[in-house]
């Protein structure tokens, strides 16, 4: 089974946006290694079609992101891509940051650890009442460097301490207050406004939402390896062993 899927379509008014799919749902799309090449292959790609406007970002069977998949990470015997996984998953968290289409996220449930940073990567983050977000690293000792880096890229640090210093869970309510969350919904909605969003996007006129994007970004000034790497050594010497969060 393909862990990451790709459906692209087409609006009433011609333009083209696709979604991503997380798409392991009897893991609660947790993250393995194919999940995360998957990942970065399906974005690299939509980003070079010159036709798709807008990208959605959600997970199969109702859930958007359980983080590490913890049974995978300590199976024996290991899985092959184990060695290469930081590798992986920073190629993954690149394909996201040099994304010139707008990424719209459709997060139902939760987003937890892994996953809560791919929400944060999300350009758009549409929410449900009753879904929440997790960066829970501290509790557990692991580093977070990818939810740092991409809450850095788009937050006050008042906002960073209170959704990683206690690692709390946030809900709809929640993000929508802090800003990380653009709208929260019915839960039952949340697919629906994320498409009705992308929709929009896509009947923009050709490359307009990749030209303001890139706009958005040029203040950075820096590769996206620049900004993880700077990430990635601000949190040496955290363990990185993947535990189950107490």
């Amino acid at each position: 089974m393909e862990e990451v899927l790709v459906n692209k379509f087409t609006t009433q008014a011609g333009g083209v946006w696709a979604e991503v799919v997380l798409n392991r749902p009897e893991r609660k799309n947790a993250i393995t290694g194919p999940l995360g090449i998957g990942l970065a292959e399906s974005i690299n790609a939509l980003n070079a079609d010159d036709q798709v406007q807008a990208i959605m970002l959600r997970g199969e069977g109702g859930a958007f992101c359980s983080g590490l998949d913890l049974g995978a990470f300590n199976a024996t015997p290991e899985p092959d891509w184990l060695a290469d996984f930081q590798t992986i998953w920073r190629g993954a968290h690149k394909a996201l940051f040099q994304c010139n289409k707008p990424i719209v996220g459709a997060m139902q449930r939760y987003a937890i650890n892994g996953g809560a940073a791919l929400a944060v990567a999300c350009d758009y983050l549409v929410v449900g009442e009753q879904s929440f977000v997790q960066v829970g690293e501290v509790q557990i000792g692991m580093a977070a460097p990818y939810n740092l880096a991409w809450l850095n890229l788009r937050y006050s640090e008042a906002v960073i301490a209170e959704v990683v210093l206690l690692g709390d869970r946030l809900n709809g309510a929640d993000m929508l207050r802090l800003g990380l969350a653009n709208q929260s919904v019915d839960d039952d909605q949340v697919l629906q406004t994320a498409t009705a969003i992308c929709e929009r996007f896509a009947d923009f006129p050709s490359g307009a939402p990749a030209k303001i994007k890139q706009g958005m970004r040029a203040r950075l000034g820096q590769t996206a390896d620049q900004w993880f790497d700077l990430h990635t050594a601000a949190t040496a010497g955290t363990r990185v062993k993947p535990q189950s969060m107490k």
